[in-house]
């Protein structure tokens, strides 16, 4: 299965189309995401929305319909509301593009078209949902109204497998045990990120942090930090800072001259110092999380080491009916 292929069969099938919904839960919308926010910036023919799957389903937004594709992603295959999104987008008319790891599961049932992906370590970011996601948003840019930076946005993915080892080495020896250590001392912490980064700002909050390890804290866009949030920074608050390697740098950038003069407790994970640099200026705003995705994996699991907590541990989710 590739995003060429059905990008061409899906336009061929209904002339292509006037609204992309992007739909999923959690960690899986975290890594659709970068791909909305790239169609949201470049495409003029048809609009893009992201989702979270179950107010996808009670608010179904009204332009869906025969014209609508909708991209879903549940990594477990058995995810109710991506499901239940899936069905109302096909009972619309909607194409529907899904993602799993699960082959047989719930969302790979025949119904509609379902790319099985592999995962874990070693797998090509070209082959799992945030690089699968880009690639299809990518082409149907291309093939529906012409995307200049196709070519960048491939060579960009495929330089992704071999920025992200030096930079899990880079991460551990200069950041994981610090981040651990003030995770001791500190019970809260903020985490700043803008531009399509923000997508793994929000993700390490409440999937690497809340989920994995129970550690409190709250995220917070680069941008808006001026416009409220800032007026909580004191010395002895933790604040983390994802700086971005694309134009939303600036933003960043603003945030990290405040939090310098006004508070002793800072970390800044810079892109441009992990790599970023080598990847194509045109697409760098969109496969900076799949660096920060990474990074953050590292800094959740020398967390995990100090406190004990392995990132599989829960209490609620799977165990309690909810």
């Amino acid at each position: 299965m590739n995003a060429y292929d059905l990008i061409a069969d899906a336009i061929a099938e209904k002339g292509g189309f006037d609204s992309v919904f992007w739909v999923a839960c959690g960690g899986s919308l975290i890594d659709l995401l970068p791909a909305h926010e790239l169609l949201k910036r470049e495409a003029t023919t048809f609009a893009s929305e992201a989702y979270t799957a179950r107010e996808f389903d009670i608010m179904r937004p009204k332009r869906l319909g025969e014209k609508s594709l909708v991209i879903a992603c549940s990594h477990s295959g058995n995810t109710p509301e991506v499901i239940d999104a899936c069905s109302i987008a096909k009972a619309a008319g909607a194409t529907v593009i899904a993602q799993t790891d699960n082959a047989g599961s719930g969302i790979d049932n025949g119904e509609w078209t379902c790319w099985v992906y592999p995962w874990g370590e070693g797998v090509p970011q070209a082959e799992v949902p945030a690089g699968i996601s880009l690639a299809l948003a990518a082409e149907l840019l291309d093939q529906q109204e012409g995307y200049a930076d196709l070519a960048d946005m491939y060579e960009g993915i495929a330089k992704m497998d071999r920025i992200l080892p030096a930079a899990r080495e880079k991460v551990n020896a200069e950041l994981c045990d610090r981040f651990a250590a003030l995770c001791q001392d500190h019970k809260f912490l903020y985490i700043l990120g803008s531009g399509p980064v923000f997508s793994q700002t929000y993700g390490f909050a409440i999937c690497s942090l809340m989920e994995m390890q129970w550690q409190s804290c709250a995220y917070i866009h680069s941008g808006e930090y001026f416009h409220g949030p800032f007026e909580v920074t004191e010395p002895g608050v933790f604040y983390f800072l994802q700086m971005s390697s694309s134009e939303c740098r600036a933003m960043d950038e603003r945030a990290l001259a405040f939090l310098e003069t006004h508070t002793d407790t800072l970390m800044v994970l810079d892109a441009m110092e992990y790599g970023m640099d080598q990847v194509p200026a045109s697409v760098r705003a969109f496969l900076d999380p799949i660096l920060f995705y990474a990074m953050n994996c590292e800094l959740r699991s020398a967390r995990g080491k100090v406190f004990d907590h392995h990132p599989d541990v829960r209490r609620y989710m799977g165990i309690e009916k909810y």
